[in-house]
């Protein structure tokens, strides 16, 4: 009987050291290939035997052996602010008829005539190698071609679009819109802004339907507010980057506000701009005209110059200063805009100095380049007025008039028909006159 028992406890005594060795290497082969595959999960491997449900391995995302899958989901205020805006920005093709050149030789006594007249004795005469007539040139009618490109934005449903004026600037050349789903749109000048680097076009929808009314309506951007804008604010531009690379997505900062600037190119004459947006956002030859976003996909101006022989130095109109200007073309078919009616320059220290005036701010009034640029416009608002050359404006109802307030900004924010009061020196007193502004004359 004890010989049984003690035979039967060591049995079970093997049966489980047996047991447990083959356990316990499985286990542990099994956890050396979840720790080098992924992070093994033991709460669900238990919650699966406790249910009875598969449970896999107890491993979150893992693949094939030493694989991981990784799931992101990026959530972008620029991806959604460019998502929002693009369809809504188009590219501007300029085209133009151009001569058509091609070279000719006027062989009328040149080699071939000669050869007929000397036959078999002009390589004898000349030599094989006779130098052949120059080729001259002639123009055989004419080809369209493009010859530039820029940008604009859609503010209307119905095709009004908005750009800067030097991108549409040549009369002669034509302008077609290409949407960003490859549609093109011919399209028509409404207005450009002597003003300002601003233009209006219009297109018009591809069907009938749409024209009446009852189809097709255009993307359009959102006007946001520029008026309260930060340095350091985050900004996005697109555009049709070098003519080439449609909408054409870059972003940046604001890093200056309230900047003057000269703008201009060759064959483009130059403006004065102020109260800009300084950006690093790059903007490139083909972006202007293109919009300045902020997160939100509001357009706060629109992308209208670089510095030159700097590094991402960019300017923006902001939008504020050209809402009415839209509006009016909208309204009346063309840029509505109140006019003083003189020639000036903007008196600062330097100019001061120079000429020994008794301020250093304000717009002097003054002659132009040319003899027929009179200082006051005969009939203008000014001439009736009473103002006169060499007259200082110093202030318009209340407001100094100097580099970040010049007087095209200051009159500008008024309308048509209004009544301002002018600060001026003249004659060296100082003294205040009433003006009513009337519309410009284009």
């Amino acid at each position: 009987m004890e010989n049984n028992f003690k035979k039967t406890f060591i049995t079970i005594i093997v049966s489980s050291m047996i047991v447990s060795s083959v356990f316990g290497g499985a286990m542990g082969f099994w956890a050396g290939t979840v720790s080098s595959a992924a992070q093994f999960n033991l709460f669900s491997w238990l919650k699966g035997v406790a249910t009875g449900q598969p449970a896999g391995s107890g491993l979150e995302g893992s693949a094939n052996q030493g694989e991981k899958i990784v799931k992101v989901e990026e959530e972008s205020g620029v991806i959604t602010a460019a998502e929002k805006v693009s369809p809504a920005v188009v590219s501007i093709i300029i085209s133009k008829d151009l001569p058509t050149v091609e070279q000719y030789y006027n062989n009328s006594f040149g080699d071939d005539f000669l050869r007929q007249f000397f036959g078999d004795n002009f390589d004898e005469l000349f030599g094989p190698n006779a130098n052949p007539p120059a080729p001259k040139q002639k123009q055989n009618g004419t080809t369209k071609q493009e010859i530039g490109g820029g940008t604009g934005f859609i503010v209307s449903s119905d095709g009004y679009i908005v750009t800067n004026k030097h991108v549409v600037l040549d009369e002669e050349a034509e302008y077609t819109v290409l949407m960003n789903d490859e549609t093109k749109h011919e399209a028509k000048v409404l207005a450009r802004d002597p003003a300002t680097d601003l233009a209006v076009l219009k297109i018009e929808p591809a069907s009938a339907k749409a024209s009446a009314g009852e189809g097709e309506k255009f993307p359009t951007v959102e006007l946001g507010d520029s008026s309260n804008l930060k340095v350091g604010q985050t900004v996005i531009a697109i555009g049709n980057a070098l003519g080439e690379f449609r909408n054409t997505v870059s972003t940046g900062v604001i890093s200056g506000l309230s900047r003057s600037i000269t703008a201009g190119g060759i064959g483009l004459g130059s403006e004065q701009l102020s109260g800009v947006i300084q950006t690093d956002a790059s903007i490139n030859s083909g972006n202007s005209g293109g919009p300045l976003l902020n997160l939100a996909g509001q357009v706060i101006g629109i992308n209208t110059a670089i510095a030159q022989n700097a590094q991402n130095i960019g300017f923006a109109i902001p939008i504020n200063d050209l809402k009415d200007t839209i509006e009016s073309v909208k309204k009346n078919g063309r840029i509505v805009r109140p006019w003083l009616g003189v020639r000036y320059v903007l008196v600062d220290k330097s100019i001061a100095d120079a000429n020994k005036l008794s301020v250093d701010y304000g717009a002097l009034i003054v002659r132009g380049e040319n003899r027929t640029d009179l200082a006051v416009i005969p009939g203008s608002p000014a001439d009736k007025a009473g103002l006169a050359e060499n007259d200082i404006i110093l202030e318009v109802n209340g407001k100094k008039i100097d580099a970040n307030n010049p007087l095209s900004s200051a009159i500008g924010k008024f309308k048509v028909g209004d009544e301002i009061t002018l600060k001026i020196l003249h004659k060296g007193e100082n003294k205040e006159v009433k003006v009513k502004l009337e519309e410009m004359k284009n």
